[in-house]
């Protein structure tokens, strides 16, 4: 399959609309892909907290019927990175949002771990509380965000949902790129599959997001790796390797202690 990151730039000179625009273009232009992906929170930025009640939108909003038309035209399975959600009660939520080729929204994964130590999205956002996994046709899609990366738990929890391969779109801070790296590659080796970060780019707030998107392999190696500026990371890999690898290195068949079962939807 070929999986391509739209590695985003989001700074606060462009408004949303504009954004929205220039995602869906980009979006086109991978017409022929199987999967494309955008970064976390890129309508709104992942940092301006005090901004997030105006730019919130529902899960049928503005950008998800841009992205909705964008991979129905392209014909691509697109997973739109994060919005900011608002939820019919009002709650905020950092929300994924997966389309199939048709357009139509095949998976919705609410953030689950929220950043910030008291801060930011841990006292502005609700948390999500359900394991996602999406059912495509190149196999099992399990969905994370971001800081996601550091509970290993989840990811084993998705791996018990059947996920084969894990998108993680990301607004990790620049100064913190060797931590992305290196969760990155050990929840791919931990749960023997694919697994593509999505990070984006630029300034914002103050924040410089670090970028190096790249598609890594149930053996841990890097498959293609962006560098620091907007782009787009196109990789092309097997999805039978996982079970490959997983029978080549059998340590799932050996697990002893294991997580409480998820809630899937």
């Amino acid at each position: 399959m070929r999986a391509s990151l739209i590695q985003l730039s989001v700074e606060a000179s462009e408004t949303a609309e504009e954004r929205r625009r220039r995602a869906a273009a980009l979006v086109l232009e991978r017409a022929g892909d199987d999967l494309v992906m955008l970064p976390e929170m890129w309508t709104v930025g992942a940092w301006d907290f005090d901004a997030w009640a105006d730019g919130a939108e529902a899960v049928d909003g503005p950008t998800a019927e841009a992205m909705s038309a964008a991979a129905r035209t392209a014909g691509v399975w697109l997973h739109a990175g994060s919005i900011l959600e608002r939820d019919g009660d009002g709650t905020l939520y950092n929300t994924a949002l997966v389309f199939d080729r048709d357009g139509a929204l095949r998976g919705r994964y609410r953030k689950i771990h929220r950043y910030g130590f008291d801060t930011g999205e841990a006292v502005v956002l609700g948390a999500g509380h359900e394991i996602v996994t999406v059912a495509t046709d190149f196999g099992m899609l399990g969905l994370a965000i971001c800081y996601d990366l550091r509970f290993p738990e989840l990811f084993r929890s998705l791996i018990d949902a059947g996920a084969e391969i894990v998108a993680v779109p990301a607004a990790w801070p620049a100064e913190r790129l060797e931590h992305l790296r290196l969760f990155a590659r050990t929840r791919a080796v931990e749960e023997q599959v694919f697994l593509l970060a999505c990070v984006a780019t630029g300034e914002h707030c103050g924040v410089r997001q670090a970028g190096h998107s790249m598609i890594v392999n149930p053996w841990g190696d890097v498959l293609a790796g962006a560098g620091d500026g907007e782009g787009i990371l196109t990789g092309d890999f097997d999805m039978k390797d996982v079970a490959a690898y997983r029978t080549r290195l059998p340590v799932l068949r050996d697990r002893v202690l294991a997580v409480a079962a998820p809630r899937t939807r």
